[in-house]
């Protein structure tokens, strides 16, 4: 595929503007992971405490995608990215100026969830624009504005050690109103519309099988990803008694490798097809994550999570290549889904982790519960390509 056949088939200011929202919504809604080592300290917090403190942010956001790919689908989602990024400048402002107790950061995590949302705005942007050959890539690269996670937990750490983890709240409204400005003067509604979503059509949506199905594998690989992206510089802190910044550097490495390759795994997709690519994922990831709940040295941690999370970055681009295949005239909200699907799994990751450590005293039979789903998945990738081949990929524009 040639790249000048891609840009002449969509339009690559709004494909630039997807990326960007995207790419500063995700470094906010991750700041209080990047932060976690600092605010723990400053407040006492236990090691499940330090899990809800990430996860909050993970769940408010998967209750938002629904909400914006609905907003989205029917206003479009250049104004609904608009108002949204509007909305996640609040609990940078409220983090920088406040929140001084556990209750307060619960409520700045429920607001971060609005930036964390930016997924039913950012894709649909990129997808509308582009036909179905070119699905996977487009997504892909909108969808590698998961590297907010990587800036965020490098950034974040390095600065708090000199102003503090309140001023570096502050500190973020900058980049965040660049790019609501930037978003605003790139972006252009895209041409192909929506279908009119009424709650009869949701609530088929709802009832559709395929729905669920796409959730499920998405709660694992983004799921996997956010999670991990938002709790390891916490783990690497606790269980390796690394420094807060180092520990959020190595963690960092991770966030880095689960984004950049998500494009590349979208045009795997696209080429042969999604639910091979994400039988290959799973089928790494599950060992590896086993071995690491052995907790091995730090060596191994630091090279086998930054793997784990390249192979879940791919997966996250090659589900959303079969999304926009199955559901393209109601992309809107079957992204709302099944990102929603994803933060409820980045959700579960962290509690799972901290709840486990307070029980076991150590992160390890958290990780091998994570292994454990991973394989589930892995076999019902299976199952799900054959079926879906025989089925609705049979007459698809592109390899399922």
């Amino acid at each position: 595929m040639r790249m000048r056949e891609f840009r002449r088939a969509g339009h690559t200011p709004s494909l630039v503007a997807a990326l960007l929202h995207f790419d500063v919504s995700f470094a906010i809604w991750v700041i209080l992971g990047a932060l976690g080592a600092y605010i723990a300290e400053d407040l006492g917090l236990s090691a499940a405490e330090k899990g809800v403190l990430v996860a909050v942010p993970l769940l408010s956001a998967a209750v938002f995608r629904v909400t914006l790919g609905v907003l989205a689908d029917r206003f479009g989602p250049r104004r609904i990215g608009t108002i949204s990024m509007t909305i996640a400048l609040l609990p940078l402002l409220w983090g920088w100026l406040g929140a001084t107790s556990m209750n307060e950061l619960l409520g700045v995590g429920v607001l971060l969830g609005v930036a964390g949302a930016s997924f039913a705005i950012s894709l649909p942007l990129a997808s509308r624009w582009y036909p179905p050959q070119y699905q996977g890539l487009a997504m892909g690269i909108a969808g590698a504005g998961n590297s907010g996670t990587f800036a965020c937990a490098l950034l974040a750490p390095r600065l708090a050690e000199h102003v503090g983890w309140h001023a570096v709240m502050g500190l973020a409204l900058i980049p965040a109103a660049a790019v609501l400005v930037a978003f605003r003067l790139l972006a252009k509604e895209p041409p192909a519309p929506a279908q009119r979503l009424t709650l009869p059509a949701f609530a088929s949506q709802l009832g559709e099988s395929d729905t669920w199905k796409l959730c499920a594998l998405y709660a694992v690989t983004f799921g996997g990803f956010v999670g991990l992206s938002s709790f390891l510089p916490i783990f690497f802190h606790d269980e390796y008694g690394l420094s807060k910044v180092d520990a959020a550097s190595l963690a960092a490495i991770g966030g880095a490798a689960g984004s950049f390759v998500r494009p590349f795994g979208g045009h795997l997709a696209d080429r042969f097809g999604g639910t091979r690519v994400l039988t290959v994922v799973y089928g790494v990831a599950a060992p590896l994550l086993l071995a690491l709940s052995t907790v091995p040295s730090l060596v191994w941690a630091g090279v086998g999570f930054p793997v784990v999370m390249a192979f879940l970055g791919l997966g996250n681009g090659a589900t959303f290549q079969l999304v926009g295949l199955r559901f393209r005239a109601r992309i809107g909200v079957v992204t709302g889904l099944v990102g929603a699907a994803g933060g409820l799994g980045g959700f579960m990751l962290p509690i799972a982790l901290g709840s486990l450590h307070d029980s076991f005293g150590s992160y390890g039979a958290g990780l091998s519960l994570v292994s454990g789903v991973v394989f589930v998945a892995f076999v019902g990738v299976a199952v799900l390509r054959v079926a879906w081949r025989r089925g609705w990929g049979a007459t698809a524009e592109a390899p399922v």
